[in-house]
């Protein structure tokens, strides 16, 4: 112990709070639980301190495994807005000299197949190829091996089926999460089947459920809007649009006959409990340093390493 200073164990469970909680909120837990008085600020320099240690800043790519793995590995990647704040230095009033944006954390999660017990990682500045290296690194502790096959999923964008061919190659194989599909047929079906859009859907959802892609696209082609209607006002269109471009990345049929999930409700949970419950608070901003530890931090506890952390800190103590 030092003068004005925390013990190791005072830290942690500041740091345990501040993980959870606007640093306000922490203060006043702290003060009802354990009887201790420290300033929000105190909270929130002992919680950025330990997610400044545990963020890593890597550009390596991870070591293919050589060894053989577990059968199949679920692998989802995502992205999600954070708030932050950007403050120029030469200001002379922080308060005026100061920049709101919003900014894609990019969260990644693997496992082996019927394993409930995911690997997580998380990027916020590191762009789409850190998140491709991250989304190989979950797959490899998760599993993954030289015979293993990896069942991805994701929303529609781009990047992520690049990343994912890129990162696995012939052992993974993307698919576009289903109910993002859905959400482009049901408006198509607005215009295509006003009669009765939900049963026109059901039956498009069932020809896809058997890799019956030409159908859907036909049943689209017969109310596409006229080439003069801008795009934002032709929902057909854009399906078409959509699944034509995405034509290897629709394999229902083939999960739904290994058991495999077809939708990416898992990696969207996880973006509400690892980053937006603590990131995405309302009036939070934060500066990109310390929101891209704090994501260390949520990852951390996340995977179940967090008393692993604080063991280590404790033997250095010693």
């Amino acid at each position: 112990m030092e003068h004005r200073s925390c013990s190791l164990p005072l830290q942690r469970v500041l740091t345990d709070l501040g993980a959870d909680l606007p640093f306000a909120q922490a203060a006043g837990k702290l003060q009802e639980h354990y009887g201790v008085a420290l300033s929000p600020s105190t909270i929130r320099q002992v919680t950025e301190g330990h997610a400044q240690v545990l963020f890593v800043d890597s550009d390596d790519e991870p070591a293919w495994p050589t060894q053989p793995g577990v059968g199949i590995v679920i692998a989802e990647t995502d992205g999600g807005m954070v708030p932050l704040v950007e403050v120029d230095p030469d200001s002379p009033d922080r308060r005026r000299g100061k920049r709101l944006l919003w900014k894609e954390a990019k969260l990644s999660l693997a496992h082996a197949h019927g394993s409930t017990t995911p690997v997580y990682a998380a990027t916020l500045g590191g762009g789409v190829a850190v998140a491709g290296q991250q989304l190989l690194a979950c797959a490899i502790a998760a599993g993954l091996g030289t015979n293993t096959q990896v069942h991805a999923l994701g929303d529609g964008a781009v990047w992520i089926a690049d990343q994912v061919a890129a990162r696995f190659g012939t052992q993974g194989r993307y698919t576009v999460d289903f109910f993002h599909v859905c959400d482009y047929l049901a408006d198509a079906a607005k215009r295509s089947a006003p009669d009765d859009p939900k049963a026109w859907v059901e039956i498009q959802k069932k020809r896809l459920k058997s890799n019956q892609i030409i159908p859907v696209l036909a049943a689209l082609s017969e109310a596409l809007e006229p080439v003069t209607v801008a795009d934002a006002d032709a929902p057909v269109r854009a399906c078409h649009r959509y699944l034509s471009n995405r034509l290897d990345h629709l394999d229902y049929q083939g999960a739904l006959a290994q058991g495999l999930p077809i939708g990416s409700g898992e990696i969207e949970s996880a973006h509400r409990y690892v980053v937006q419950q603590r990131l995405k608070r309302p009036g939070a901003w934060w500066t990109p340093d310390n929101a891209e530890a704090m994501l260390a931090l949520r990852t951390t506890r996340a995977n179940g390493k967090w008393a692993a952390y604080w063991q280590g800190l404790v033997k250095q103590a010693a």
